[in-house]
């Protein structure tokens, strides 16, 4: 027998979108959960210019306020999709109303403010999660499989890019309802928190904690009109990162991302270099996961032939993660099917009670290695990031 959960979301913008999308159709393909999400409630400020997307994915109601909202004894499920300023405030609210809470990431402005939304969610005992979708890619989730199974052996390198080209022109302005990811006020960083902490998330669950770092940012206009005031002020969030890493099993890591690398639009990829293989991964090629294998998992043996090689594998297989649940051998899914993934495990581990990856203490030891680059950014320092180990 199936259960409804009747679901609040907060937030009408990209991410809203994406989300929505993930509630509509987990059901579809994932038919043995046991959870049925409903659309209850849509939440934004601006009932006006949220009215016409509670209509398109059909939301039962509206509100302006998010604090009636989690008053409401008809929602079960908090989602968080709005800026990064408001995160902490929603989230421990909704616990302690005994809420379901998932947030996007990153999950808050800093390691404090992550760290009291982590308590009250573990304090209320209450299901919780952040939408770092990009494990839920299946050929990442298939890199996640072979490290498992190690295939790579030993780890030495890791190294991850995140490019984007977005905010080179100077007249770009900052702030406001489109652009609050480049206002420091409401953003709490620039591309650390909005591309890295995707990249450290990542990083994180292939290779194990970073556990130190040393960093160099930089904010290439330093002045932008805010769209609210109409003013020119000054620009406080990074446009630019680049930092060294060393993670808990000796291994090093290379980080970097930027908004001005044009032509790149939303170049995510990392590799993962070991004794025994090393994985490679693009985002913007995403059904393809690139494996070397120099040792054979079954026998033990170095792969030495004329056929040694880099092999790309096409991640579209039954027996590749989460494809039994889409369309033939050969057909791709894309980057809203990473959501539906992500709700899909959410809702099956509330049912199993084993919880899903990443829930909130997982999402705030990511905030953590964020706080710690933007700190030896400033000092020029090597910086320990007391991830939990």
């Amino acid at each position: 027998m199936t259960k409804p959960l009747n679901v609040a979301m907060i937030g009408y913008g990209f991410m809203g979108k994406a989300h929505s999308n993930a509630y509509r159709k987990v059901a579809q393909f994932f038919p043995e959960l046991e959870y049925r999400p409903t659309l209850k409630c849509l939440c934004a400020r601006n009932e006006e210019k949220a009215r016409p997307f509670a209509e398109t994915w059909g939301y039962e109601s509206i509100e302006s306020d998010w604090r009636r909202l989690i008053e409401r004894d008809d929602i079960d499920l908090i989602d968080i999709g709005s800026p990064n300023d408001t995160h902490k405030d929603i989230a421990i609210a909704a616990a302690e109303a005994g809420k379901w809470v998932v947030c996007e990431k990153p999950i808050a402005m800093s390691s404090e403010e992550a760290e009291a939304m982590t308590l009250a969610v573990e304090k209320a005992g209450v299901p919780n999660m952040v939408w770092f979708n990009y494990r839920r890619v299946p050929a990442i989730s298939l890199a996640k499989q072979l490290v498992d199974e190690e295939r790579i052996g030993r780890p030495f390198h890791y190294r991850a890019t995140y490019l984007q080209d977005w905010t080179i022109a100077e007249d770009v302005p900052q702030g406001g309802q489109t652009l609050w990811r480049l206002d420091v006020n409401v953003a709490g960083s620039g591309v650390t928190g909005d591309l890295l902490a995707h990249s450290i998330d990542t990083a994180m669950w292939l290779n194990g904690p970073i556990v130190k770092v040393t960093a160099d940012t930089e904010t290439f206009i330093k002045e932008r009109v805010h769209q609210e005031t109409g003013k020119k002020q000054p620009v406080g969030i990074d446009d630019a990162c680049m930092f060294l890493a060393r993670f808990s099993n000796g291994s090093m890591g290379t980080f970097e991302s930027t908004r001005y690398a044009r032509g790149r639009k939303n170049y995510n990829t990392f590799e993962l270099n070991g004794a025994d293989g090393s994985v490679h991964f693009d985002l913007e090629d995403p059904q393809y996961l690139d494996f070397f294998e120099h040792t054979q998992k079954q026998s033990g043996k170095k792969v030495e032939d004329h056929l040694t090689g880099w092999r790309r594998i096409h991640v579209t297989n039954f027996e590749h993660p989460y494809m039994d649940k889409w369309w033939v051998p050969g057909c791709t899914v894309g980057y809203e099917h990473t959501f539906i993934h992500a709700l899909a495990d959410f809702l099956q581990g509330v049912t199993s009670g084993t919880g899903t990856q990443p829930d909130f203490r997982n999402a705030w030891q990511t905030q953590k290695v964020c706080d710690k680059v933007l700190e030896s950014a400033k000092t020029g320092k090597w910086v320990e990031t007391g991830v939990e180990m």
